[in-house]
């Protein structure tokens, strides 16, 4: 292994030796306290040092860096003190995810590093969105990600390179090959001579580096950087290197050859380095001691201060809590709230469109992507005319690379920015479904992080347009905790929701009925307004039965009243689906005592399931008959208009509301 120092002097040389040292050493540590039980589990990165420290060395302190589990040196160089790390490898309470989750998967925002999740690759997209901030705003940075050989065959990865090569961005996508993922050798992985022959393929430049050379990463990745930012491009590192222990400690490494790792055992990155050091005087043997002996001092003090773990009292009220980011005051006026506004009759298409158009001005650095969004205007042509208003730099054509583009939003998001993600339609959310409930919707629980993203949901039928452009597929996201879901029925409810989503600092999406865009028009405020969400609203109020309701479905049980005028209906409009409006439920219940939950959703898993489960335990005895639900067939949507006004739900209205009444 041949060093080259390059411009670095001796006290540079050692720094780097202690920043390698440091990371050994505490996982040394790590691996007695795993075996004694006083730590769970633990995903050694030992022989691969050497990228993890030159890597975050290169870098300057305030750019972002996205680590993996085997980046022990990302978190060390970044001087994260011990203390804070021993507490959460523990599951101590004070830790950075206040025992919520383990090892490696957190980050600090402090430290500009970003907590992974299990599934690797949506790491890099959140890279894209660091660097698109950075470009946006001048800065001189670039934002850095690593993945494993393993991981370059996800989707993620290849999305995330090609959304870096097509716009350009100072992203430096780090591959740690380090022979196997988890038990698969590299040779059951891919067929490609080196993964770095991959860059070719998305017009990105790239090199293949001794991951093992600590001064070889680091100036390494010291000139990719200035490159990025010089250039304005992407770049791609594969290091290749060796894990010398199993994936995590309980898998072991009995399918490794012993010869191989002999091999690797003597490519030691620290070691090697030593004898460097050695060679050329800049270290003695009694100096390599004493550094040795110094950190094992501070590791043991360290760990001493934090071995007795925090006493932990669990609440709930704490859990449910963080599981969104506290939404900040501001000077929204609520659609209730406006005495006397000036009105103008507005379709839903453009209630939607001004509140987005508003917003751009309003948050002078925020950012709406989407499949062509940009000339074209979308699908729907909700966006038209943006792009000579704001410019191609904030209305952003995309790639169909859906995952990308919401990790891209959360990468915005880490850099206080503002992002509008479009799903051209809402059925084509399965291929980002990923980012959307793993990442944007746990980010804060575990460890702080807000998700300031509103995804666009072009969804419903009535259209014609069959199975995979008509679902109602907003069940889905009700189910998890940290997204919040809304569903306008009317242009002046869709403008003030579209407001509300914007100016929270969580993650919500945002269901738009296409069938609705031209079809249904109201009188809307022409001030800045929100209408908050959670909070239902009462169309009607009646003393025969109750409705409740959202979408589509206003306007079916609305038309049913027209049509039924000898039935008096409580029709309540939820708007929001998560959360919901309980209080509002309650009332709506105990003005009639007959419920039906009627939604264009399919039956099974639909929300109006979890909505008369709720009713049913809190509202019985208002109960005067069953709740009845009133929901779309369990089947996919027929294209033909005949078939398809079948399967919805506005067929069976009638019938069920009669059952309901006679009950």
């Amino acid at each position: 292994m041949e060093f080259q120092p390059g411009q670095l002097d001796n006290q540079q040389l050692i720094k780097l030796y202690h920043s390698l040292l440091l990371p050994r050493m505490i996982e040394e540590k790590m691996l007695v306290l795993l075996r004694q039980g006083k730590i769970s589990k633990w995903f050694s990165g030992i022989g691969q040092e050497a990228i993890s420290v030159g890597a975050t060395l290169a870098l300057e302190k305030e750019e972002w860096i996205m680590p993996l589990h085997r980046n022990l040196g990302v978190f060390t160089a970044r001087e994260m003190p011990l203390t804070e790390l021993f507490k959460q490898w523990q599951g101590d309470v004070t830790g950075y995810s206040k025992a919520r989750e383990r090892s490696f998967h957190f980050g600090s925002k402090a430290h500009f590093v970003c907590g992974m999740i299990s599934h690797l690759g949506p790491q890099l997209a959140l890279a894209d969105g660091v660097a698109l901030a950075y470009q946006q705003r001048g800065a001189q940075k670039v934002a850095l990600a690593f993945t494993g050989d393993g991981g370059t065959s996800e989707g993620d990865f290849h999305e995330a390179l090609n959304v870096a090569a097509v716009w350009n961005l100072p992203v430096i996508f780090i591959i740690e090959n380090n022979g196997y993922g988890l038990s698969t050798p590299t040779n059951e992985q891919y067929k490609c001579a080196h993964l770095i022959d991959r860059a070719k393929g998305y017009g990105i430049e790239g090199v293949r580096i001794d991951g093992n050379n600590v001064l070889e990463v680091y100036h390494t990745i010291k000139g990719v950087r200035d490159y990025c930012i010089q250039h304005q491009k992407p770049y791609i590192i594969e290091c290749d290197t060796f894990r010398m222990r199993g994936h995590e400690e309980a898998s072991g490494i009995k399918y490794v050859p012993t010869e191989l790792l002999e091999l690797w055992a003597q490519k030691d990155p620290i070691r090697n380095y030593e004898d460097f050091l050695l060679l050329k005087g800049i270290l003695q043997q009694s100096d390599i001691a004493s550094i040795r002996a110094n950190f094992k001092e501070k590791i043991e003090a360290d760990l001493s201060q934090v071995m007795e773990m925090t006493p932990l009292n669990p609440s709930i009220e704490n859990e449910i809590g963080d599981v969104f980011a506290p939404i900040v005051e501001n000077n929204i006026p609520t659609l209730e709230s406006l005495i006397q506004p000036e009105l103008k009759s507005k379709r839903f298409i453009e209630s939607i469109s001004d509140a987005l158009r508003a917003a751009m001005h309003r948050y002078p650095e925020m950012i709406i992507m989407g499949q062509d969004i940009a000339e074209y205007g979308g699908a729907f042509k909700l966006t038209e005319g943006f792009v000579n208003e704001f410019g191609k730099q904030r209305i952003r054509n995309t790639p169909i690379c859906e995952s990308a583009i919401v990790g891209a939003a959360l990468g915005l998001s880490l850099e206080g920015i503002k992002s509008v993600m479009e799903m051209q339609f809402a059925d084509f959310v399965t291929v980002g479904f990923n980012q959307i409930v793993n990442n944007l919707a746990k980010i804060h629980y575990r460890w702080g992080q807000n998700a300031d993203v509103v995804v666009r949901m072009p969804t419903g039928a009535g259209v014609g347009a069959g199975p995979f452009h008509s679902q109602s597929n907003e069940a889905w996201f009700t189910h998890v905790p940290g997204l919040k879901v809304v569903y306008p029925s009317n242009p002046a409810d869709a403008k003030g929701l579209m407001i509300a989503a914007l100016a929270d600092p969580n993650p919500v999406l945002y269901f738009e009925h296409k069938a609705m865009y031209r079809s249904v028009e109201g009188e809307v405020p022409e001030v800045y307004y929100q209408v908050p969400i959670g909070k239902a609203h009462f169309v009607c109020r009646g003393d025969d039965a109750t409705i409740i309701t959202y979408g589509m479905g206003v306007h079916w049980a609305k038309k049913y009243q027209s049509e039924n005028t000898n039935v008096s209906l409580t029709i309540l409009d939820l708007r929001s689906l998560a959360p919901l409006d309980y209080d509002a439920i309650v009332e709506a219940v105990a003005s009639t005592g007959k419920v039906m939950v009627l939604h264009e959703d399919n039956l099974t898993g639909g929300i109006g399931g979890e909505i008369s489960a709720w009713i049913a335990e809190h509202c019985f005895t208002q109960l005067d008959a069953p709740i009845m639900r009133c929901a779309s067939l369990d089947t996919p949507i027929p294209f033909n208009i005949i078939l398809e006004k079948q399967y919805l739900a506005n067929s069976r209205l009638q019938e069920t509301m009669q059952k309901l009444l006679t009950y």
